[in-house]
């Protein structure tokens, strides 16, 4: 009994004793009279009254002698209690006290005991390693290795045991089947296996065999929680008992295996077997294995085919099948199949000479570029000089950074703190046999840990992120980390560095090598490739990530006044966590205190970190060789990138022949390896205009503090409803617009200081691609994907000679640029540039003083990088001898129109997209717009007032990108916002008819497209109806590119997961669970644009090969910008094979 509840009850025992009415005799009055009702006392007779009084007398006492005890157990200065002699109470019956402070007495034992076993070692706690078998059959079997002959080893007995079981599985009755295949789950269950897997998972990762062994006797023991195991799980328990050589640990999981109805796979074989090649098992066991395996219809040779396996573990089950079967010889090695893809036969072909491109640099230059990149990844993280104008290094400054050297000093300590009692405690519950995330907080070191922390607390917008998001990101990273610290454990390094540099001798500039592909000659060294690790699920990864930004939370505090030097102060969170509305759903947010980020504000310091991923790599990336293998050295990079969560694709993939994903392996690996570096000169003018408030015309975001203000912060008194509600939608679009101008000046700044940290550096853009095959560069910030400054910002590392018609193309590719001369045929573009030629010169000698022509063209950035380069050009002594590293384009005519006219051998729609031979290029952009233009004629003649608004703002620029997209199923809602975003570009049309328009001006146009391209809409209709009846049907849409790529989309309905506890429990919908049956919508409204992004990305990857294998001598990067246009980057094979313009 606690104190508290003492002190009430003495109190109330008191009132009772202190009747405040006269003295009454002794017959009516006990010391728990009061207790009872009037009525009951009156009806109570003499005899009974008495019996009441001594129980009374004795629960008084009863109680009296607990406080006594109580007190002494607590150290309390020793009370004297006068003896009272009783009657005790009749036999039978028990106190009402007496069982209040027994019940009690034992919850104290119980939380005492608890507290004692934290306070040991987790290592010396005891866990359970024999389980309880339902089976009597198996039972009976375990009961008999625990008795053992005298004379009989307990490894003896445990192979009998073993023997036994797999005799059970081959007689198990027809009716009886196994559990081979899991049912439908609920999703909460789903989410219970994902987290016990990854437990089980980090515990053989981190070494604690034990404590896996012990959770998952924990769950067998237990009917309900045994529902939850799969036969993943068992497996992996399994194997971790096999490497450790454990043969009684082994059989103990492989018969709760068999207890728990489920049959053995090749994987389960495969860790016995291991085992008993360790452990050099009588061939007596082993045949009864095998023959086991061959009656399930596993044979042998599936164990060295089917499964990736380490040397170690292949060497062990190498001896314990061979001891088993003394003839066995492993199978050979999978030799090189040649992909077979019609479209690739060519490119595979060994008849006649080959050659393929080399870098530019040697070998031993090379070599330094791989260690460097190398100590990049295993640090984890880059930091990078912001290219922010410096403060000045006031005494404010000077002290704000001094402050916050100290407060990371302390919260680096309190994390440390926390995280290890937040360990304890979460082992202790997990020794008890509870899945915690303890495991997982074992992966890294505590310092690891709370550097993650830290670097997420310094990154943190101004304005808080969701918990969902930033929970996930910090689950990402450390999941990533454990992937890059697992390769360092288990010696992949050094054999990484020793193939490495043997591979470079295919690229190096000053090396002889035999002309092969970088992926058949990776091959060749040897296997690196190691048992890939499945990703953790969101949910996991959500749970992991919210109990880190818990910690971050509870740990990082900071004085109220940070003025203050001396005496007490006052600690506040440094975040705190808030709900807002975004749409109409109520978000989480983790937001730093005002005072926290006006704090980093002043001390404006000039580091920025980035993950490894993030940034681009110093040296070659690894050849795609297989979909968990290449990008990265070390870090884990994924083929196929896809919404978290997503394992369909990766399932596809792994069904294909290996041979069928070789096209797309060579492309990926041919688009990573063309080197870039940074154009310098043209980077010291974008710094310059970005660090003086920017310049939204030519695409630099000015600072925050450029954003509109309200013209007015408040009303005048006696102001209107309405004047009211306009100053809330004024107030509402600034803040829009500041958010958007932050924003989009992060984005700058994270590219412009990249791209200042790598000049005068050669580096490299790792390349993955999405579901629909289309490829992507794998760092986000700075590459040659997306806007015209990222664009202009890059050139080739390898400069070639211009060769006789190169400066030619130099002079059209930047016509091309300006967008002025669209409708003119190649000749009259070059014609035009040397008519402009002063212009262009004098654009790259001023370019910010001069006549700024370059500022006009509709890629203003881009042409100023060729105006530079086609001066430098014309100047030079021998112009056809110029070194020149500008990439030349190669645009499509929109790329969506050419393959459905391909497709649907429309001649006219050909025509206007360029796919037939013509003099003059055609422009479906422009024609699109003159129709829409005569049909908006023909309604202002009939009074529209709309039509008569648009009178001279129907042009090109208005409809192209709705043109463009159509095709890739935008839909009427989204080309009309693409034309009002056009239309309020436009400063001198009347805005108030801006909505008007856009619905207007999106009508004509999807008619125009009706009747230019009749057949383009007939597929479209096809290829809807199609994938509506296959989602009907309960399956989602797949199919395979021409290049042997297999597609599947991955829409699928909404499925709700909810992780719970802590500061909030974070729901949230996901559509890629396959479980789920398919978004008939979305798999309809899909399938047509995914599947002319397919046959794109399948034309831009042969595009990539063909130049790789048939243009030695040039240099090719391909891609697909973020308007679906495929472009060609190898202006060095145009200006060689190409007729002249």
């Amino acid at each position: 009994m606690s104190a508290l509840r003492w002190t009430r009850g003495a109190a109330g025992l008191g009132r009772v004793l202190r009747s405040p009415g006269p003295h009454r005799p002794a017959s009516e009055e006990g010391p728990l009279s009061g207790l009872g009702s009037s009525r009951r006392r009156s009806a109570a007779s003499p005899r009974e009254q008495a019996v009441q009084r001594e129980w009374g007398h004795a629960e008084l006492l009863e109680v009296l002698e607990a406080r006594v005890r109580q007190l002494r157990a607590e150290g309390a200065p020793e009370m004297r209690v006068k003896k009272v002699q009783v009657d005790q109470p009749p036999q039978g019956r028990s106190s009402r006290w007496a069982q209040k402070l027994e019940a009690e007495k034992k919850v104290k034992q119980r939380h005492q005991a608890k507290a004692d076993l934290q306070k040991q070692p987790l290592e010396s706690r005891t866990l359970h390693t024999e389980p309880r078998i339902r089976s009597k059959k198996l039972a009976g079997y375990l009961h008999q290795s625990k008795k053992g002959a005298p004379k009989s080893s307990e490894e003896e007995q445990l192979a009998r045991v073993l023997q036994a079981v797999l005799a059970k599985l081959g007689s198990r009755e027809a009716g009886t089947p196994a559990r081979t295949k899991a049912k439908a789950v609920e999703t909460h269950i789903l989410f219970l296996q994902q987290k016990l897997r990854t437990f089980f998972e980090c515990c053989v990762c981190t070494g604690q065999l034990p404590l896996a062994h012990h959770m998952l006797v924990t769950h067998h023991n237990n009917q309900d929680k045994q529902q939850v195991l799969t036969l993943d799980m068992y497996n992996m328990v399994l194997l971790g008992w096999a490497r450790k050589g454990s043969f009684r640990e082994l059989v103990y999981v492989f018969i709760m295996l068999t207890d728990a109805g489920l049959s053995p796979d090749l994987h389960s074989y495969a860790a016995a077997l291991q085992c008993m090649g360790r452990r050099d098992q009588d061939a007596h066991t082993i045949q009864r294995c095998l023959k086991q395996m061959a009656e399930e219809g596993f044979q042998p040779q599936l164990l060295f085919t089917n499964l990736v396996l380490e040397e170690e573990d292949r060497a062990a089950l190498l001896r314990a099948v061979v001891k088993g079967e003394p003839a066995f010889c492993p199978p050979p090695q999978a030799s090189n199949l040649v992909s077979t893809p019609v479209l690739l036969k060519d490119f595979y072909s060994k008849e006649g000479p080959v050659s393929y491109p080399k870098l530019h640099l040697p070998l031993d230059t090379l070599q330094d570029l791989f260690y460097q990149q190398l100590h990049v990844e295993l640090s984890s993280s880059v930091s990078v000089q912001s290219v922010e104008e410096a403060p000045v290094m006031t005494k404010e400054v000077i002290e704000a950074r001094k402050t916050l050297k100290a407060l990371r000093s302390k919260w680096e300590v309190e994390l440390l703190r926390v995280l290890r009692e937040t360990k304890a405690k979460m082992g202790s519950q997990a020794y008890e046999g509870q899945p915690t995330l303890y495991p997982f907080l074992c992966l890294l070191s505590e310092g690891e840990f709370v550097s993650i922390l830290m670097q997420a607390l310094q990154v943190l917008p101004a304005q808080g992120e969701p918990l969902f998001q930033l929970a996930q990101n910090l689950g990402l990273q450390v999941f990533n980390r454990h992937l890059v610290k697992q390769k360092q454990v288990t010696n992949h390094v050094q054999k990484l560095g020793q193939q490495y540099s043997q591979y470079l001798r295919l690229l190096a500039s000053d090396t002889q090598v035999a002309p092969c592909l970088p992926r058949e000659y990776w091959d060749s060294l040897g296997s690196l490739e190691t048992p890939a690790q499945q990703p953790w699920s969101v949910p996991v990864l959500l749970q992991l990530g919210k109990q880190l930004a818990e910690l971050l939370v509870q740990a990082v505090q900071m004085p109220r006044s940070l003025a203050a030097r001396h005496g007490a102060q006052n600690f506040i969170p440094v975040l705190y966590h808030v709900y807002s509305f975004r749409s109409y759903r109520q978000v989480g947010i983790l937001k730093p205190h005002p005072a926290f980020t006006h704090l980093l504000e002043t001390a404006a310091e000039p580091t920025l970190t980035f993950e490894t991923t993030e940034v681009p790599m110093l040296c070659p990336p690894l050849p795609w060789t297989s979909l968990h293998s290449g990008a990265y050295l070390l870090s884990s990079t994924k083929i196929m990138r896809a919404t978290e969560g997503t394992t369909q694709h990766q399932r596809l993939l792994e069904r294909c022949p290996p041979a069928q994903l070789h096209g797309a392996l060579d492309a990926l690996t041919q688009l990573g390896n063309c080197a870039w570096r940074v154009n310098g000169r043209l980077l010291d003018l974008v710094l310059q205009i970005f660090r003086d408030k920017g310049c939204m015309r030519l695409g630099v975001p000015p600072p925050r503090s450029e954003a509109p203000r309200p013209a007015k912060h408040q009303l005048p008194p006696g102001s209107t409803p309405v004047h009211k509600s306009e100053l809330r939608k004024e107030l509402a679009r600034c803040l829009k617009a500041a958010r958007e101008m932050h924003s989009l000046r992060s984005e700058a700044l994270y590219r412009l200081s990249l791209a200042q940290h790598l000049r005068d550096r050669v580096f490299w853009l790792p390349h993955n691609m999405d579901f629909r095959g289309r490829t992507y560069p794998c760092p986000p910030h700075f590459n040659h994907l997306g806007s015209d400054l990222a664009r202009a910002l890059l050139e080739f590392a390898e400069g070639r000679p211009l060769g006789p018609r190169g400066l030619d193309w130099l002079k059209i590719h930047l016509i091309n640029l300006t967008g002025l001369r669209k409708r003119d045929s190649l000749r009259m573009r070059l014609a035009f540039a040397d008519e402009v030629m002063g212009e262009i010169l004098d654009s790259a000698d001023n370019p910010l003083t001069g006549q700024k022509w370059w500022m006009k063209a509709d890629e203003p950035w881009q042409t100023l990088a060729c105006c530079m380069e086609v001066a430098q050009a014309v100047r030079s002594p021998d112009p056809t001898a110029y070194v020149s590293h500008l990439p030349v384009h190669q645009d499509g005519s929109c790329n969506g129109l050419q393959h459905y006219a391909a497709l649907g051998r429309d001649s006219v729609g050909a025509a206007s997209v360029n796919l037939t031979p013509s003099d003059l290029p055609q422009d479906v952009y422009r024609e699109v717009a003159t129709q829409v233009e005569e049909l908006r004629q023909q309604d202002a003649k009939e009074g529209l007032q709309v039509a008569q608004a648009l009178e001279g703002f129907v042009s090109r620029k208005v409809v192209k990108q709705t043109v463009m997209t159509v095709v890739y199923g935008v839909t009427r809602y989204g080309g009309r916002l693409q034309i009002e975003k056009r239309l309020r570009e436009l400063s001198d049309f009347p805005q108030e008819f801006v909505w008007e328009a856009s619905h207007y001006l999106v009508r004509q146009v999807f008619k125009s497209l009706q009747e230019m391209f009749s057949s383009t809409r007939a597929i479209q209709r096809w290829l809807t109806e199609s994938a509506n009846l296959i989602s009907h049907a309960g399956w989602p849409v797949e199919w395979v590119t021409p290049l042997g790529i297999p597609i599947i989309q991955p829409y699928h309905r909404e499925s709700k997961i909810q992780v719970k506890g802590g500061l909030q429990s974070i729901t949230f919908t996901s559509s890629v669970d396959d479980s789920q049956k398919p978004n008939t919508l979305k798999q309809k409204n899909g399938f047509p644009p995914n599947f002319i992004h397919s046959l794109d990305s399948s034309h831009m990857m042969l595009t990539a090969l063909h130049c790789y294998r048939y243009a030695a001598n040039s240099l090719c990067a391909c891609t697909a910008n973020p308007f679906w246009k495929t472009w060609l980057s190898s202006w060095r094979s145009v200006s060689a094979r190409s007729p002249s313009p």
